[in-house]
């Protein structure tokens, strides 16, 4: 009977072999995974198991004794002096919990041991090595024992010193971090190439390591690609510190970033309140990340601790529920957006998606369900990352059923059935009905009211929809001839709640140019855009008349968008509405032409937290905008002032920390007038 087992573990273990292999090569040597990650890590824990159970049927060609993949042939073989390891993985507090103790087991101590925790970067681990202070090779992980020589990419990476500001540099440094993409560079670069009907990337990971591997370094340097060191490899002739967050100073010190999010904390509780906090904060990181990393601080014990055939025994992984998932595409519907672009909708089984539970995911357009061959009954892998709407990233077509449906676009609106139409130049699919389409008509009088825009605090999406259905509201003009009765009248909106929309309907009747544009709902006019256009014409009159070349004047003003507008305000329809707005009161300050050009803040990078009193935080950055300032969203080192009001958080102390210049609102007030 033993026999038996073993020969049934062995035929399982060939086979988990087989498939692990294949992954591992698609993910690392190609740059394009066939599974998800949740898929790869429960193969592999079934593998490990296996072989705990069974430890005569491990092998060096197995999975568990390898790191990623072998190299690809299309760049020089660069063999590692010291291995670029992979780290074990811990998918609960157990599995940490477990890792001390281990840890604890093996040094025979009980004392408080010390973890540098840090986020752990999804990007592709790069070795640099410097000679005396001089950047003279980059190398992949690879398979760990060797990599590919990716030199003359790295070198056209800005965030990585070509030579070390170090006055005694060591004869030999080897420096390992990640070459990741920031979120806001990966959304761009993915815009512009679907605009232009190119494929897009699948997540930051992949787009990193495609752009890292190009033969053509000069692609790499158009990739908006970045790096974080978080180790060294060999170091010879010179004498590093002796905790790991010491060596990350020092590595700062010589030129290289860091991850400003890393810690040292104590102990199992110190390792877990540092990764539940790095989850709440996970969705307002500038990069993506898949978990966090516990290292040993004291090098001394890492040492003393060691390795195993494919980890180091002082450091594990402690990952974040996964960010994608397998499942099944039961139904495609169309819905109609604001501007009357159809948007294909993927109906999915309910799947828990980085600890949320995910029915809906986009298609984003035809050519995109094109592309991915969508057919309803697929299974489908499903993206999720921070707050972003969840997506389909491909079908996994080895497990496509026999009876799957392919999907068709709709020739019709789903809405109010007019023709759609399908514009020269434009992946959208469009229908052209606009305000008598009931479901355009409802998203458009939504964004009219909305914070952003005019701003009318309790036109919620149900009060619009009934207002729509009811046929009192056709257009933005006829919500400011509503009355209260007619509003009180309305389904579960009482006498309070329609006093309270009329007061704030007349108060929306006093606006700002920018915020009277963006409510308008034309295309590609976002508030940035409505700012812009703003500060460069100073009044509505001088917009309307501007043809396509002059509104290309406007910063950020594109073609596109610039014959958006033009058409807009061509539109008879368009100025019988504006007009009609006018009529009842909606008004606005004119400004001076310019003013963001003369501005005495130009240039200035701002940083508003906290709670302001006199003025809302738009307002604020409205105002600051107008003098030419920008604002941001984060402090870093190049943010020149942080305006700082009541009950100022995080923000604050990071200001305090890098010697940022710090405002109260009084500052503010007297600067902005």
């Amino acid at each position: 009977m033993p026999e038996a087992r073993n020969s049934e573990a062995a035929i399982r273990l060939d086979e988990l072999k087989a498939k692990l292999r294949e992954f591992s090569y698609q993910y690392h040597a190609l740059d394009n995974p066939s599974v998800s990650d949740l898929v790869y890590d429960a193969l592999y824990q079934e593998l490990l198991d296996i072989e705990q159970a069974h430890p005569d049927l491990v092998t060096e060609d197995s999975p568990s004794q390898k790191v990623g993949s072998e190299p690809l042939g299309a760049f020089e073989t660069v063999v590692h002096d010291v291995p670029m390891l992979s780290l074990a993985n811990a998918f609960d507090a157990v599995d940490v919990e477990k890792f001390i103790d281990r840890i604890w087991g093996r040094l025979g101590i009980q004392s408080d041991l010390e973890f540098n925790a840090e986020p752990k970067i999804d990007g592709l681990a790069i070795s640099l090595r410097y000679e005396n202070g001089r950047l003279v090779q980059a190398a992949t992980r690879g398979d760990g024992m060797q990599g590919e020589n990716v030199t003359d990419n790295i070198k056209v990476i800005k965030a990585i010193p070509h030579q070390l500001k170090l006055e005694h540099p060591p004869r030999i440094l080897e420096v390992r971090g990640e070459v990741y993409m920031p979120l806001a560079g990966f959304n761009e670069m993915n815009r512009v190439a679907s605009a232009r009907g190119e494929k897009t990337f699948a997540n930051p990971r992949n787009a990193a390591a495609g752009s890292l591997r190009q033969l053509d370094s000069a692609i790499t340097a158009n990739r908006p690609l970045s790096f974080f060191a978080y180790g060294v490899g060999r170091v010879e002739g010179g004498n590093l510190p002796a905790t790991h967050s010491e060596i990350l100073r020092y590595l700062q010190q010589a030129g290289f970033p860091i991850c400003e999010q890393q810690r040292v904390v104590k102990n199992l509780q110190g390792c877990l309140d540092f990764y539940t906090q790095l989850g709440l904060a996970r969705s307002q990181l500038p990069f993506e990340i898949d978990g966090v990393v516990y290292k040993v601080n004291d090098l001394g014990l890492q040492r003393e601790l060691g390795f195993i055939s494919r980890a180091p025994r002082w450091a594990i992984a402690h990952k974040f529920p996964a960010q994608e998932v397998e499942t099944i595409l039961e139904k495609v519907e169309f819905q109609v957006g604001r501007t009357g672009v159809i948007t294909p909708v993927a109906r999915l089984m309910p799947v828990l998606v980085g600890g949320v539970t995910v029915s809906n995911a986009t298609l984003h357009n035809k050519d995109e369900m094109l592309r991915k061959d969508i057919h309803e009954g697929d299974y489908v892998i499903v993206r999720r990352a921070g707050d972003v709407i969840p997506e389909v990233v491909r079908v996994v077509l080895e497990k496509r059923p026999a009876d799957v449906k392919p999907v068709h676009m709709p020739s019709h609106c789903p809405s109010c059935q007019h023709e759609l139409i399908e514009e020269v130049g434009e992946v959208a699919i469009r229908c052209p009905a606009r305000w008598h389409c009931p479901t355009q008509r409802k998203e458009s009088l939504w964004h009219f009211s909305s914070r952003n825009a005019m701003n009318i605090d309790g036109l919620g999406s149900k009060v619009i929809d009934q207002l729509v259905d009811v046929g009192l509201v056709k257009s933005p003009s006829d919500l400011y001839r509503l009355d209260q009765i007619q509003l009180s009248e309305l389904d579960r909106l009482g006498q309070k709640s329609a006093v309270n929309i009329m007061a704030e309907l007349t108060k929306s009747k006093h606006t700002t140019l920018a915020r009277f544009l963006f409510a308008l709902g034309i295309s590609d006019v976002g508030q940035a855009t409505a700012l812009a256009l703003a500060q460069h014409f100073g009044s509505l009159e001088a917009i309307m008349s501007a043809d396509i070349e002059s509104l290309q004047q406007v910063p950020d003003v594109g073609p596109i968008v610039a014959g958006h507008v033009y058409h807009y305000f061509k539109d008879p329809k368009n100025l019988e509405d504006i007009q009609a707005l006018r009529n009842l009161g909606v008004n606005w300050p004119n400004l001076t032409p310019q003013a963001k050009a003369d501005g005495p803040l130009l240039g200035k990078i701002f940083v508003l937290t906290g709670s302001l009193t006199s003025l809302s935080r738009d307002e604020a950055k409205a105002k600051l905008q107008a003098l030419g300032a920008k604002v941001a969203g984060s402090v870093s080192k190049k943010t020149d002032v942080v305006v700082a009001g009541s009950d100022a958080g995080s923000k604050l102390d990071k200001a305090q920390e890098l010697g940022v210049e710090v405002w109260d609102e009084s500052k503010l007030l007297h600067i902005i007038g």
